[in-house]
């Protein structure tokens, strides 16, 4: 027996040592599954279950250390398209945008995902993740949820040629509650064979551009628990060698990133720089933090700010409305006529001076006050021509001839505007022209009373 529960025991009684040891026991076990079930799920250093320290020693194995960074930053001006990503039940969708630049440049993609956020990604490709098959035609243990895949065979001419290079060194791949994937042109690698319904499909590949893409319905193939079957082992090998072999367009020899669950992206892929990229990527971000926002709610500090700001608006608006002087108003039959709703020469004058009033109205009243003091003051008829007006000023010598040439162009521009507004379409009229007319038709006035006058 140990010397410190030897000790023990000479200080507690028999019948009270065994149950404080029970109860030290006890804790000590109920802190050891506390730390083990916050362990975080695919995480890059638990040796946990569902974690993915195998997959990961898998894949150094197959390509080498300096091949495989593991990272919760993803920067994509760091990427080359010698590169590769592999996602792993992402929580939410990647940059679109980038995902589609890096791919189209030659960089090659693994997207590992059942039931996370990846969906928006795969329907940009027109990948859809539909249920499994219920009646796997082999699964572990006759459980449904633990069915074995199997590849899919190259067919050319009715005849296989082989499978895909991922999946060449596989036999079986078993699943764990995997989903199934439909898409109309790229190569199936895995299925689930089925009885008495459609083979369900869980591994689709394809070009993007100069790149590749690698989509698996099911996540959990590469956790620890399921990296101990010679299937999911030599899936993950495959999985390594076909993201870093040599392309058609020349060596790759990049790095293969991983990503899991929850990651943080940052910058634009080739250094691409745009007003509209720039302002995408501030509405992706915000779009993200609105999501983040409404699944965990509101950090502690934004909730204060958020709630300091209501309380002071919410104050402020209740001062100002109970500290408002209202002025008594005097019942509608007491009040004033407005002017532009009287008639006579005020009625007239307010509505033209009116903001909403059109100024080539005002031109034409101009036009209509000449008109009638010419023709009063020389006997003539109305309407009157704007060639009967010049003559008939020409003739009395009211003004000069320069005056006169004046006079002309404004009567053409005011036949053009009373035109325009008999047509329904009247032309911009600027307020320093109204003013302009104005002085020269009170000149004219002014001069033809003067002449009157002097007679």
């Amino acid at each position: 027996m140990p010397p410190f529960v030897q000790r023990l025991q000479l200080k507690f009684p028999r019948e009270r040592f065994g149950a404080a040891f029970f109860a030290i026991y006890s804790l000590l076990v109920g802190l050891a599954v506390t730390v083990r079930a916050d362990a975080a799920p695919y995480g890059f250093d638990e040796d946990t279950w569902e974690g993915t320290t195998v997959f990961l020693e898998t894949l150094v194995e197959t390509v080498g250390r300096d091949h495989v960074v593991t990272t919760a930053d993803l920067r994509w001006s760091q990427l080359r398209p010698e590169d590769a990503l592999v996602v792993l039940y992402p929580l939410h969708p990647l940059n679109p945008d980038e995902l589609s630049a890096f791919l189209r440049s030659g960089g090659r993609v693994a997207i590992l995902d059942d039931f996370g956020a990846s969906e928006a990604n795969l329907n940009r490709f027109q990948i859809e993740r539909i249920p499994a098959p219920k009646r796997p035609a082999r699964s572990l243990r006759n459980n449904p949820a633990l069915a074995l895949a199997e590849p899919v065979s190259d067919m050319a001419a009715g005849k296989a040629i082989g499978v895909h290079p991922v999946v060449a060194n596989v036999g079986t791949v078993l699943t764990n509650h995997a989903s199934a994937l439909t898409h109309p042109n790229l190569t199936p690698a895995l299925r689930i064979a089925a009885v008495g319904e459609p083979d369900g499909i869980i591994a689709v590949a394809g070009q993007v551009g100069r790149g590749r893409l690698f989509v698996v319905s099911d996540s959990s193939i590469v956790i620890n628990q399921m990296m101990r079957y010679p299937g999911n082992r030599a899936f993950a090998q495959g999985l390594g060698r076909y993201l870093v072999a040599d392309d058609t367009w020349g060596e790759r020899r990049g790095k293969i990133y991983v990503l899991a669950r929850k990651f943080e992206e940052s910058g634009v892929f080739g250094n691409r720089s745009s007003i509209a990229k720039s302002l995408g990527a501030v509405v992706r971000d915000l779009r993200q933090w609105l999501a983040e926002t409404r699944d965990a709610g509101l950090p502690p500090v934004a909730a204060l700010i958020l709630g300091a700001l209501a309380c002071l608006v919410s104050l402020l608006w209740v001062s100002s409305t109970t500290a408002r002087i209202y002025r008594r108003r005097p019942p509608r039959f007491a009040r004033p006529v407005p002017l532009v709703a009287q008639g006579g020469v005020a009625g007239r004058a307010a509505v033209l001076a009116a903001p909403t009033t059109h100024r080539a109205l005002a031109l034409l009243e101009l036009k209509s006050a000449l008109e009638e003091t010419v023709a009063a003051r020389f006997d003539l008829n109305l309407p009157l021509s704007a060639p009967d007006l010049l003559d008939a000023v020409r003739n009395a010598g009211v003004i000069d001839e320069s005056d006169l040439r004046i006079l002309k162009k404004l009567l053409f521009k005011m036949g053009m505007i009373e035109t325009s507004v008999a047509a329904g379409r009247p032309i911009r009229v600027r307020e320093r022209d109204v003013k302009s007319a104005a002085e020269r038709v009170d000149h004219v006035i002014a001069s033809i009373d003067q002449k009157g006058r002097n007679l």
